[in-house]
């Protein structure tokens, strides 16, 4: 067994299996009624995806794209329409249907005009029967879209928290990213959310960008803290395939790796000797910020509803999607074919989940939690310990020091340094064939 330590930023694991592992599903295409028939929904996500932006920075590979000529925001929420009142019928009247949380993503959802805003959240309400103002719902938003009447759309519809993408106080920086944007127009959209009441405001942040020292870092640090935020993201640069900044800078070195690293551990520093508790290795939360209400959803367990043609839903046996691309060209084409599909009842895209993938889902998206797993909950869930279902893997982390050696009995823990590598620790759960799907996956 090597204890070699891997590089630190391997893939940002938010979800697994990763999405560049599906594959269209063989015909006849397994029908949303008969995944949902014996499957437990009353604990469910909802997600809805809007894949549209103003611009496209350079970091990003998210499904989306500029601007959304000829009616085409109408189109899509037409078609968002057809798919929620499809999936609604597939989850069925035989047992209650309960949403325990909500959120809408992209892309830009405050791309949408205001009155665009209200439709999604009335089919989010009216067709899917989500109580948006009796769970936590979840917004991101970009400064250029952090309008006052749209703000006040979702306010008034329940948002609980605004996630706004700020990436960087510092112009220089922001250019560098290619994400073109000033100061000021930043600092009067989070003003904007701020009147809104909502009660959760999150800034994203990035680290890693060319030029950037800890003294820059820290003026980022400190302008968004200046708005005392519930929450804050800092994620790693990451340049990816197909993307701006992947067709302008080389790949990755260890010099770059090293520079994420130092920046990550001064940033994480400058947040908990300020009053945040570190939730995950990229979320902090305020340790005196009021508690959303009930969210009684589990990622590792529950299933997700996702509307929209990036959205992924999930059962226990299958996640599935529609098709996947970064590059700008096929994802105008993937939205265009969304728009004219009349028949949302089948999953087309997707990834089986067997009994191994499951346990391999429930540690990995458990243990990426600074709070770690009680063994107990997977034992009970599946009968076996994690130890024992993954001795090579855990007994590498241990030896890398990536375990918390101090965590109580019955508790699974990352460290401080596991939690820095989470980057690294993600991927070296995935199974040998995620990992040659997602290799054998031509980027486009």
């Amino acid at each position: 067994m090597t204890t070699e330590a891997p590089r630190p930023y391997e893939s940002y694991v938010y979800a697994y299996p990763h999405k560049t592992a599906y594959r269209p599903l063989p015909d006849p295409a397994p029908s949303l009624a008969a995944l949902w028939r014996d499957e437990p929904k009353d604990a469910l996500s909802l997600y809805a995806h809007i894949p549209f932006c103003e611009v496209r920075c350079g970091f990003c590979n998210l499904f989306t794209r500029i601007g959304a000529p000829d009616e085409l925001t109408t189109r899509y929420l037409d078609a968002l329409d057809r798919q929620a009142t499809a999936v609604r019928e597939a989850l069925g009247d035989g047992e209650p249907v309960r949403f325990a949380t909500a959120a809408f993503g992209g892309g830009t959802p405050t791309f949408l005009t205001a009155g665009e805003l209200e439709r999604l959240c009335d089919i989010a309400e009216k067709r899917m029967g989500a109580d948006l103002r009796a769970v936590p719902l979840s917004v991101e938003t970009s400064p250029s879209t952090a309008t006052a009447d749209r703000l006040a759309v979702l306010a008034e519809r329940g948002a609980t928290r605004l996630s706004i993408g700020v990436q960087s106080f510092v112009e220089a920086e922001a250019r560098a990213a290619v994400r073109p944007q000033r100061r000021a127009d930043v600092e009067a959209a989070l003003g904007r959310i701020r009147e809104t009441g909502v009660p959760v405001l999150n800034i994203d942040l990035i680290y890693g960008i060319e030029g950037q020292t800890e003294e820059s870092w820290t003026r980022s640090l400190d302008a968004a803290l200046a708005w005392a935020p519930e929450e804050l993201y800092l994620y790693p640069l990451y340049v990816r395939p197909l993307t701006g900044l992947g067709r302008l800078s080389p790949a990755a070195d260890r010099e770059w790796d090293e520079q994420r690293l130092r920046l990550y551990r001064h940033g994480r520093d400058h947040l908990l000797a300020r009053g945040y508790e570190q939730m995950s290795m990229r979320m902090f939360r305020r340790a005196d910020a009021a508690p959303q209400g009930a969210d009684d959803y589990a990622c590792q367990t529950d299933g997700m509803i996702g509307l929209g043609c990036g959205a992924r839903s999930y059962t226990s046996s299958l996640h599935h999607s529609f098709d996947y691309a970064v590059d700008m060209r096929e994802i105008r084409s993937i939205i265009d074919a969304y728009t004219e599909t009349e028949d949302f009842s089948r999953a087309r895209v997707g990834r089986w989940v067997d009994a191994d993938e499951a346990r391999r889902r429930h540690l990995l998206q458990s243990l990426l939690q600074a709070q770690g797993m009680p063994t107990g909950t997977y034992e009970e869930r599946f009968g076996t310990s994690p130890s024992a279902d993954f001795p090579v893997e855990l007994g590498r982390f241990e030896a890398l020091g990536w375990l918390d050696p101090t965590a109580p009995a019955g508790l699974l823990r990352l460290s401080p340094e596991g939690l820095a590598h989470s980057d690294a620790l993600g991927p070296a759960l995935f199974s040998p064939a995620v990992r040659a799907a997602m290799t054998a996956y031509e980027p486009k």
